[in-house]
């Protein structure tokens, strides 16, 4: 590589490293695209201008008014591969963002009904491509509207239209929380109905693929939703995210799928009414079942952190403890999983000893081994405030559990309440 001479013009003024995307700038000098547009994006938030590194002069920061150096590009090609045997790399071909109005027409293109698969398609493969630039040019020409128009359209006019699944995954995939993007959905109940219309659809293809995509947008859409749209949720709703988890069981959903459901149930815990809904839908059966059978961190964690929200309702926590296998189930995730996991775990507990706790209860909690958990947390390298918990616990119903051996004197003793 040392005895290679490289042309000085083939290097860029700013990494001083072949350029690999040459681009000129209007001030006439040639800049590898990565290292220019880092300039660029570095400059002074406010300013529409910076300087050009190597003349000084004025250069707008608008990346679109780099001009691609094809010539230039070909030439080092064509050197580094005529050098190869001496350990130069081989340049690939980059892949070039589209510009601005091309993507804006593609866009306006959704509301045409006979243009709008087609460009849905074109769009698709723009986002699948991962490329940044695109997916914030396609954001910033309108994107996520035209994906709400489209999604919503196909429900008013109950069609399971072509070009669905490509504007779901659009929609998701492009998604950012800017000022316009949630004031476009905060309140939009069509668009939740029309989602939830989509998920108790009975799809003839890749049904697994559109349910994924569409319960994906639907924990976009409710991570910014009002307290007004979140709070009147109807029972349906709930029910079709129940059915996802069920579906989870059955492996007619993907995981995917169902960690978005869980969110999306996560999201609504917060006002009382929709924990009654949930519990009325039959989801604790439902997220104990999940849980039994799952090996992954992530959805032990979202199944624990629904639970914990329900079990604070009287009537969660009696469905909580119809299920022969929920206590169970919580004592063995408990310091296995995560913190995250054993702060629900002990909530759970918390609120059925304190609320819930019958004879009959507490030495279901001796025999499946959430008291011997309870000692566990105690002398773990845990935080504070979980030991502090389980002491409380394991205190208020010493009696009834004295005849456990993992009651010792020293673990009621040894933190003070």
């Amino acid at each position: 590589m040392d005895e290679v001479e490289i042309p000085q013009y083939f290097l860029c003024p700013i990494s001083l490293m072949i350029m690999k995307d040459p681009v000129t700038t209007v001030t006439g000098i040639t800049y590898d695209r990565e290292s220019i547009e880092m300039w660029l994006l570095t400059a002074e938030e406010e300013s529409m201008t910076t300087t050009c590194p190597v003349t000084k002069q004025i250069l707008p920061r608008d990346i679109e008014l780099l001009t691609p150096n094809h010539m230039l590009r070909r030439i080092i090609q064509a050197w580094c591969i005529a050098n190869a045997s001496k350990g130069i790399d081989r340049i690939p071909t980059p892949k070039y963002p589209l510009n601005k109005s091309h993507i804006l027409r593609l866009v306006r293109q959704v509301n045409n009904d006979k243009l709008c698969v087609e460009a849905l398609r074109k769009i698709d493969v723009l986002v699948i491509e991962n490329n940044e630039k695109n997916k914030k040019c396609l954001e910033e020409v309108g994107a996520i509207k035209a994906m709400v128009t489209f999604i919503v359209k196909s429900f008013k006019e109950r069609k399971l239209i072509n070009g669905l699944e490509e504007a779901l995954r659009i929609f998701h995939l492009v998604w950012s929380s800017t000022i316009e993007n949630i004031q476009l959905v905060k309140e939009n109940r069509d668009l939740i109905e029309a989602i939830s219309w989509i998920l108790r659809s009975d799809l003839t293809k890749n049904q697994v693929v559109i349910k994924t995509q569409a319960m994906m947008v639907l924990k976009n859409v409710t991570e910014v939703s009002s307290s007004n749209l979140l709070s009147g949720l109807n029972p349906e709703f709930f029910q079709e995210l129940v059915n996802t988890l069920r579906r989870e069981s059955e492996h007619h959903i993907s995981q995917q799928a169902t960690k978005g459901a869980l969110q999306v149930l996560i999201n609504a815990c917060p006002w009382g009414r929709n924990k009654h809904k949930i519990i009325e839908s039959g989801a604790i059966f439902e997220l104990i079942e999940l849980e039994l059978g799952n090996t992954e961190k992530r959805v032990s964690e979202l199944i624990l952190c629904v639970l914990a929200h329900l079990c604070t309702l009287a009537d969660g926590r009696a469905e909580f403890l119809k299920h022969a296998g929920g206590l169970s189930v919580v004592a063995k995730r408990t310091l296995r999983v995560s913190s995250s996991t054993d702060d629900c775990a002990i909530q759970i507990f918390g609120s059925i000893s304190r609320c819930s706790a019958t004879k009959e209860v507490l030495m279901e909690m001796l025999r499946v081994g959430v008291v011997s958990k309870l000692c566990m947390v105690i002398q773990a390298s845990c935080g504070e405030y979980l030991k502090k918990k389980a002491m409380e616990i394991l205190k208020t119903h010493s009696n009834g559990w004295s005849n456990s051996p993992c009651i010792q004197v020293y673990l009621l003793t040894r933190y003070p309440g």
